[in-house]
């Protein structure tokens, strides 16, 4: 039974890496104002891009939705669809 064993333990493990990948979006979407982004940016720079990769990732991604979100907006109280 170790191959049973072995297939519960990687999915616990995804499992957990999941987890903390939403614990991670939800921090850095507390990141919202220019002042706050230079400051979290200024930090991200101390390191290298190898260590940033998942952050920088998030961030654009988290970027990309609200351009998307705002563009959506905009054009619905326009009035154009």
């Amino acid at each position: 039974m170790p191959f049973i064993r072995e297939i519960r333990r990687t999915i616990s493990d995804r499992l957990a890496e999941r987890r903390a990948h939403q614990q991670l979006s939800a921090e850095l979407a507390a990141f919202r104002t220019a002042a706050e982004r230079t400051e979290l940016d200024l930090v991200l720079g101390r390191h290298t891009a190898e260590e940033t990769r998942e952050i920088e990732a998030i961030l654009s991604r988290q970027d990309a939705e609200r351009r998307y979100q705002s563009t959506v907006q905009s054009i619905s109280l326009s009035g154009q669809h």
